[in-house]
């Protein structure tokens, strides 16, 4: 049986827990945004900075307190979040005598969700250990739209400690579901790369399977469908291809130039473990051709459109039904 003393210092705990917090949010790009709105809306006193003063502006709009600098945005803050394009902008934000870290007082908590390397959190986190500080690195999934819901999937890594402190912020953003305490710093980071590897993994083989498939004269719907209710099935084949089959989306919400990105510090991961990964070296350079080919900017699904161009066809569920072969398949 609980004591009354101890029920009482559990709900001291909760409240303190739960209570309103002074919080920083640096990085408000196609994520960070929305993640910065849900946390302001969560009831916390949010002051937001990003290099695009538009983008402050527009969190100003949706109850941020907005700021003009770095130092200004941690006036006071007890608890900084940022959501950057990469490694660098984690390094250069948190890192070195200017950085945030540095200018924070001890017993801050800074929650770090940009996809980032282990190189940069193990920087982060010594950082903050000589402040005293708790560090978590908390990469994110699942695009604009779950972020503008509040409902990404969120991978962490840290001590229990920095952890449980930081998971009521956490929910603020994520799917309680979905967020995941997956050990100690730098977990989240390489967690995070292997399910985008994967996730691009599954791309690339789609585009092939599919495109074979329509070249060899089968309907492109039928093919999808058998291809779903076989053991051959992903979430990928099942759901995320349709946006292109349906629409010819390639998801310009995530941009190629971080797609890259993303791939590179996950064969750079595999490297600092020793792990020879053939297939993941091939995939990234895939998408690395599809960069070059249709721009920084292009959609992250856009390695599609290579085998498209390739074999002059078109993956569409209206057109590809009664498309042609290009040439004529021999019998076997």
């Amino acid at each position: 049986m609980t004591s009354p003393r101890s029920a009482a210092r559990a709900s001291a705990a909760r409240a303190a827990h739960d209570r309103p917090r002074r919080v920083a949010f640096v990085g408000l790009g196609h994520m960070g945004s929305h993640m910065c709105r849900n946390v302001t809306t969560a009831g916390h006193e949010v002051t937001a900075y990003d290099l695009d003063r538009r983008a402050v502006r527009a969190a100003v709009r949706t109850g941020a307190r907005g700021a003009k600098s770095l130092p200004e945005c941690l006036e006071g803050a007890e608890l900084l979040i940022t959501s950057l394009p990469g490694p660098p902008q984690v390094r250069f934000v948190l890192c070195g005598p200017d950085g945030a870290i540095a200018r924070m007082d001890a017993g801050a908590l800074v929650i770090e969700m940009s996809t980032s390397s282990r190189e940069v959190g193990r920087e982060a986190l010594a950082a903050a250990r000589a402040r005293r500080i708790d560090f978590v690195d908390a990469p994110v999934a699942g695009q604009t739209i779950r972020a503008e819901s509040g409902t990404l999937a969120i991978y962490a890594g840290g001590s229990k400690k920095a952890f449980a402190r930081a998971l009521h912020m956490l929910e603020a953003m994520g799917d309680p579901q979905q967020i995941f305490h997956l050990g100690p710093s730098g977990s989240g980071y390489a967690v995070k790369l292997l399910l985008n590897l994967m996730w691009f993994m599954h791309a690339i083989a789609t585009a092939e399977v599919l495109t074979v498939g329509v070249r060899a004269g089968v309907d492109l719907e039928t093919l999808h469908t058998a291809l779903v209710h076989s053991p051959a099935n992903s979430g990928f084949l099942e759901r995320d291809v349709r946006m292109v089959l349906d629409r010819g989306d390639y998801d310009e919400g995530f941009a190629m130039k971080l797609v890259t990105k993303d791939l590179g510090l996950a064969v750079d991961l595999a490297r600092d473990a020793g792990v020879p990964v053939e297939m993941a070296s091939l995939v990234e350079q895939l998408h690395r051709r599809a960069r070059l080919t249709y721009g920084d900017d292009a959609g992250e699904m856009s390695a599609i459109r290579l085998y498209e161009d390739a074999a002059g066809v078109s993956l569409r569920a209206s057109s590809a039904r009664s498309a042609e072969p290009a040439t004529t398949i021999p019998d076997s």
